[in-house]
């Protein structure tokens, strides 16, 4: 059995104004995705980003400390345009396990007006995943943020 270092989970949601299809937009459209994704400071960049069942997913968080923060995952569930759900593994620049989880968003529309939820837990492999797993809500609540910002500007 591997090795678990701590638990995160994250449920957060949020009602934008603004269509459900831009707001799935912003989840499945590779540029858009990186846009929005990672916390505050960070950009990031989506090599790969396939979004169907089984289809592969990699996003690269570029840290205002110089360093990329890796993860990739495989879509489990595609409901266009409500739901999504993929594994999300945060990776090492060798390929190493660090976090080990799954995210389930879903979306909703009422009134021209959608609401986000995002649902991701994370379980550590690593002795000092507990550190990342610290700032799992925050990172998450940013990107959310910055998700917000962008569906208001189109």
């Amino acid at each position: 059995m591997t090795e678990k270092f701590g638990e995160g989970t994250v449920d957060i949601v949020r009602t934008f104004d603004a269509p459900r299809a831009l707001v799935w937009q912003a989840w499945t459209d590779p540029k858009m995705m990186a846009a929005w994704f990672g916390p505050r400071q960070f950009t990031s960049s989506v090599p790969e980003y396939d979004v169907r069942v089984g289809g592969a997913l990699r996003i690269v968080m570029h840290g205002p400390d110089g360093n990329d923060y890796p993860m990739k995952g495989v879509f489990r569930e595609v409901t266009p345009p409500e739901k999504l759900v993929f594994s999300n593994i945060a990776i090492d620049n060798d390929g190493n396990h660090l976090l080990e989880g799954e995210t389930t968003v879903t979306l909703t529309e009422q009134g021209g007006k959608t609401t986000l939820r995002v649902q991701s837990r994370a379980v550590g492999r690593v002795p000092f995943a507990p550190q990342m797993l610290a700032g799992m809500e925050a990172g998450w609540n940013q990107s959310i943020d910055k998700l917000g910002e962008l569906v208001a500007k189109n």
